[in-house]
């Protein structure tokens, strides 16, 4: 099967492998405990997050593990809310559905939110989020790199607007980190959201980036771990995992962005030529450099990737809505056609793939397209 999910899920690099066997086998102990046993795993949690705080240029107590992106989300949103207990929150019609429907919950419970438009290249306007601003606006919650699209939003202007109203400013930055330099810094943010299996960690372990001065409530009951905010011990051989994932990005995310990059203008260029009406989503350069949403004139998405089968791995909208015929909400929300989202797939490069296999998935996905307008009436 020639992989073209990597925005679904990566695969594990086995120098990240080795370090979360190594864990397994030798940091047993209980992080929090004073013996031997626990200082040793105790310290391999603090040298993963001493990696991750590297990888975004921030200090590692601003470094909080969670169990992934859907939780660090959850944290940095309700954290806030129910520190404030009340208040408007803006955010983006384009979000994954765990900012989305976190902000859904909180306007059940007496919370008002805004969702501010993205145009018909995927981007929302800086000026938008500021024209939402109220006197009790308590949060804005901006996506870095739509998962559907790739397309990337202007953090460091909406960040600078935040900046000067002392609004507490946080970013899903799932699809971005370890993909592309992302420092919290540079772009003005408060909070950021890390999760390892989109960059070559494991599954079921991510970071939430905190600025320093910035308080917010933890949302589950426990002990005083990660400071108090996030309660329960450590899974110390996923940290282990994503600390040595964030290495590896530090020191090779210029190169794999350009390896990816090529790999992906390849396969579109390609699917153009040999498929033919092919329409690019979303904007053509300021995008993750991996990712390629197109819409396939004739044919229904779902039915192209049936046809794909075991051969070539793709999406149609996102993972989190796999199997689902109902056209993405976030093309809709860009002003494409229902007909068009309908045709709509996604396609992710990673840094393990090879001009041979994007070759190879170019003549199988133009070969399924074509049998598919011909069946069609």
């Amino acid at each position: 099967m020639i992989y073209l999910d990597n925005n679904a899920s990566t695969p594990v690099d086995p120098e990240v492998a080795e370090a979360v066997i190594f864990a397994l086998r030798n940091n047993f102990g209980n992080p929090s405990s004073s013996h031997k046993a626990g200082r040793t795993a105790r310290e391999a949690v603090e040298t993963a997050r001493e990696m991750v705080a590297s990888l975004i240029n921030a200090s590692p107590h601003e470094i909080f593990f969670t169990s992934g992106g859907t939780e660090s989300n959850n944290l940095a949103i309700t954290g806030i809310a129910s520190k404030n207990k009340r208040g408007h929150i803006i955010t983006s019609i384009i979000e994954h559905p765990s900012v989305m429907n976190t902000c859904r919950h909180l306007e059940e419970n007496g919370f008002e939110i805004t969702y501010v438009p993205a145009g018909r290249d995927g981007r929302v306007s800086a000026e938008d989020v500021e024209r939402a601003i109220r006197h009790d606006t308590i949060l804005v919650t901006i996506m870095h790199a739509n998962n559907e699209t790739g397309v990337l939003q202007p953090l460091k202007e909406i960040g600078g607007i935040t900046r000067q109203r002392n609004i507490p400013f946080h970013t899903d930055a799932a699809q971005s980190a370890g993909k592309i330099p992302v420092k919290a810094d540079e772009l003005n943010i408060d909070m950021l959201t890390i999760a390892a299996h989109k960059f070559y960690g494991p599954k079921g372990i991510g970071a939430l980036y905190i600025r320093k001065g910035l308080t917010i409530k933890p949302v589950m009951s426990g002990a005083a771990h990660e400071s108090g905010l996030r309660p329960g011990t450590e899974n110390v051989p996923a940290i282990a995992g994503l600390g040595k994932a964030c290495e590896l990005s530090s020191r090779y995310t210029s190169l794999w962005a350009s390896q990816t990059l090529s790999l992906t203008t390849m396969l579109y260029n390609g699917l153009r030529q040999r498929a033919g009406s092919i329409t690019l989503n979303g904007h053509e350069t300021l995008r993750l450099p991996n990712t390629v949403n197109i819409s396939v004139r004739g044919v229904d998405a779902a039915d192209l990737l049936e046809r794909l089968g075991e051969r070539v791995a793709a999406s149609s909208g996102s993972a989190c809505h796999a199997g689902s015929r109902k056209p993405s909400s976030i093309l809709l929300s860009m002003g494409i056609s229902e007909q068009d989202a309908l045709s709509s797939i996604r396609l992710s490069t990673g840094k393990d793939n090879t001009e041979k296999e994007i070759m190879e998935a170019i003549d199988i996905i133009s070969a399924s397209i074509e049998a598919l307008r011909r069946r069609s009436p």
